[in-house]
C-alpha cells in the first residue's frame, strides 16, 4: 500500500470516527446526568436524516440545515418530556424499557410514514465538493468532519466547565437529590442535556449521510449501537472518552475494509468492546463509582 493510499484511508477513518464521536457524546451526556442509556438516540439520528430529505425538497440547504437542527432538538426534548420524565422516580429498569420502546416506536413510525425503501439523501453542494491536498483527494465533508468534531467538543467542554448551566449539569451528575435541594432546576438541566445530545445527533446525521447518501427506517440502529460502544469504550460519562472511542472505531472499521475484510468491520466494534471490558471494565477514561447505602 502506497503512502498516499494509506493517508487516504486514515482520512476516511478519521472522518467516519468524527461522525461516530458526535453521536456518542449524546449517549455519554444523558448517561452522565440520568444514568440512563438512551437507546432511542440512534433513531433520533435516523429521523434527522429524513427531516433533511424533506427540508431540502422545499428549502435551499442554508435554510434546511437550521430547520433540521431545530426539529431534531424538538424531537429529542419531546421524547424526554413524554417518555422519561414521568418515570423519573421509577426503577431504572423501567426507564430503560421505555427507551427501548421509544426506539422501536420511531423505527416503526418511520416505516409507516416513509416506507421501508431507502430514500436518497439530498446533496448539499459545498459538502460534496472535491478537494485535493497533496496526494489526498476527498469531498469537503471528509475534511470537515474531524475538524468540526474537535471544535464542537472544545466548545462543549468550555460550556460544561465555564458556564452556569454547565456547573448545574456537573452538580446534577454528581448528586441528583442534593442539587435539587440547592435550588438547581433539575428538569431544566435535563431538558438542556437532551437538547444538546439531539443537536449533536442532527449534526452527526448530516455529516454521516452526506457520504452514504441513503436513509431507511433502520439506518440508525447499527450506527447508534456502534456509537454506544464508542461511549462505553472511552468510559461512559466521559466526553473525551466518547470522542476517542469514536475515532478508534472509525479508523478500525476503515482499516478492515481497506484490507479486504469488510465482512468483519461490524464485528470489530463488538470484539473491541469485549476486549476493553475485560481489561478495563470502566472504559479508557471511566471512573469507578460507589453506591451509597
Amino acid at each position: 500500500m502506497s503512502l498516499s493510499t494509506f493517508l487516504q484511508q486514515c482520512l476516511t477513518g478519521i472522518s467516519l470516527g468524527g461522525a461516530y464521536a458526535l453521536i456518542a457524546i449524546g449517549y455519554t451526556l444523558v448517561y452522565g446526568i440520568l444514568r440512563l442509556i438512551n437507546f432511542a438516540h440512534g433513531d433520533i439520528f435516523m429521523m434527522a436524516g429524513y427531516f433533511m430529505i424533506f427540508a431540502m425538497a422545499t428549502f435551499p440547504w442554508y435554510i434546511a440545515i437550521p430547520i433540521v437542527l431545530l426539529i431534531t432538538v424538538f424531537l429529542g426534548v419531546s421524547i424526554e418530556r413524554v417518555a422519561y420524565r414521568p418515570l423519573r422516580t421509577a426503577p431504572r429498569m423501567s426507564v430503560m424499557i421505555s427507551a427501548i420502546g421509544v426506539s422501536y416506536l420511531l423505527q416503526n413510525l418511520a416505516t409507516y410514514l416513509f416506507t421501508a425503501l431507502p430514500k436518497g439523501y439530498p446533496e448539499i453542494p459545498f459538502l460534496k465538493k472535491i478537494f485535493k491536498i497533496g496526494g489526498l483527494s476527498a469531498s469537503f465533508v471528509t475534511f470537515l468532519t474531524p475538524v468540526l468534531t474537535l471544535i464542537i467538543v472544545y466548545a462543549l467542554i468550555v460550556l460544561i466547565n465555564k458556564t452556569k448551566i454547565g456547573m448545574a449539569m456537573r452538580a446534577v451528575s454528581k448528586d441528583y437529590d442534593t442539587a435539587s435541594l440547592m435550588g438547581i432546576k433539575i428538569n431544566r438541566v435535563i431538558t438542556f442535556t437532551f437538547a444538546i445530545g439531539s443537536l449533536l445527533a442532527a449534526v452527526g446525521s448530516i455529516l454521516y449521510f452526506t457520504d452514504r447518501m441513503t436513509v431507511f427506517p433502520f439506518s440508525g440502529s447499527l450506527p447508534g449501537l456502534k456509537c454506544f460502544v464508542a461511549a462505553v469504550f472511552g468510559g461512559i460519562g466521559s466526553i473525551p472518552g466518547a470522542v476517542i472511542g469514536g475515532f478508534i472505531l472509525g479508523l478500525g472499521e476503515t482499516a478492515l475494509v481497506a484490507m479486504g475484510y469488510s465482512t468483519f468491520s461490524d464485528a470489530f466494534t463488538f470484539v473491541l468492546l469485549i476486549m476493553i471490558l475485560l481489561i478495563k471494565p470502566t472504559g479508557l477514561f471511566g471512573e469507578k463509582t460507589t453506591d451509597k447505602v
